[in-house]
């Protein structure tokens, strides 16, 4: 399987006191009923504190999920652990904030995976590059030593692919896995890579110390459009279809958290966004908050104001996990989403949908 594009942050130990609940190892809680009948859900995410995936937290910092009717455990994967998509599709917690194409991969490999709301309709990556690395486009990339976060993950899958569009070969360029976080602002800052993809806010740690510029932006919805071609839904919910047909009460609860959460980012400053978040999220030895904010308004664009999976965006991702040998075009599209919670969400709030939804074919 495509391994998921971040990995946990280096400050991710500091965030999960107070702030989240750890999902246990025994087992899923299978959308079970706490006191009053209140569904408890368990939901790991790819790297919690990541802004990329501010979303689940938020939802909690809010009061969302008591709001609607649904204890929410949140937990994060950590490095060198199990994935967040893994975790989920063995049971051990209901539901993975992860990205979309873990779907597609799922249904290649015989596994009914299903997105349940979109937030985001961009990988919330930047292609950072050395001031001296020639590297404005990826055309560019011929012949350089390029970072990811991991051989074969996310990043690794992205980068062959802006390559292919330009008409290079892998052999062309070079990849090496660099982490996240300060692992990935030495690469830069030593040397070791031309460029590294990467997320905030590693992305503004380089800008600060003035190792690296952004020379593809995969961080926002226009931007990944320019890049990819159509927007590139990545942060997402997935649970395992069975799950969903068996929870639709504890799903749709879950859902109506997070669209009144993607409504709230809409319609607040990142400031506000900051301010509502834990502490250790929005400053530790990468970034200031004010180095935060600024990050979150130049990406804020990644996030979907309505949760609505974007038409075009399925076929998009598909392209990818094609061209990386991950899927191939009998992939059944209408089986990897559905839009029908979020479209509940939406006439429970009284919201007016602004994203143009995907089609059964993506």
């Amino acid at each position: 399987m495509l391994k998921r594009v971040l990995t946990a942050s280096v400050v991710t130990a500091l965030t999960l006191g107070a702030a989240t609940a750890c999902s246990s190892s025994s087992g899923s809680s299978g959308g079970s009923s706490g006191s009053g009948g209140t569904p408890t859900v368990k939901i790991m995410v790819g790297g919690i504190d990541k802004q990329i995936y501010l979303p689940y937290q938020l939802a909690e910092q809010l009061g969302f999920y008591k709001k609607y009717g649904v204890n929410v455990v949140l937990s994060t994967e950590q490095d060198g652990g199990t994935g967040a998509e893994d975790a989920m599709a063995s049971g051990q917690v209901d539901m993975a904030g992860a990205w979309y194409n873990h779907t597609i991969d799922f249904q290649a490999k015989g596994k009914a995976v299903e997105d349940v709301i979109q937030l985001s309709g961009a990988p919330g990556e930047r292609e950072m590059c050395t001031p001296k690395s020639g590297v404005h486009s990826a055309a560019d990339f011929k012949g350089k030593t390029l970072g990811v976060t991991d051989l074969g993950s996310g990043t690794d899958t992205l980068t062959k692919f802006l390559a292919a569009k330009k008409g290079l070969k892998t052999s062309d360029f070079s990849r090496i896995g660099v982490g996240a976080g300060s692992t990935a602002v030495a690469a830069l800052q030593n040397g070791k890579t031309a460029c590294v993809m990467t997320t905030q806010p590693t992305v503004a740690a380089m800008e600060k110390k003035g190792v690296g510029t952004s020379a593809i932006d995969l961080a926002t919805t226009q931007g990944a459009t320019a890049a990819l071609g159509s927007a590139w839904p990545a942060a997402s919910v997935i649970a395992r279809t069975d799950w969903v047909n068996s929870h639709k009460d504890a799903t749709q609860k879950v859902v109506d958290a997070l669209v009144a959460t993607m409504h709230w980012i809409n319609t607040h400053s990142a400031a506000d966004i900051a301010d509502k978040l834990p502490q250790s999220f929005v400053q530790n030895q990468l970034v200031t908050k004010a180095d935060y904010i600024t990050a979150l308004n130049q990406d804020k664009g990644q996030f979907l104001p309505d949760g609505l999976m974007p038409a075009g965006g399925p076929k998009t991702v598909l392209a990818t996990e094609v061209m990386v040998g991950n899927a191939t075009s009998s992939i059944d599209l209408s089986k990897t989403f559905t839009n029908d919670f979020v479209i509940q969400a939406n006439k429970l709030e009284g919201l007016k949908t602004t994203t143009t939804p995907a089609g059964a074919n993506g």
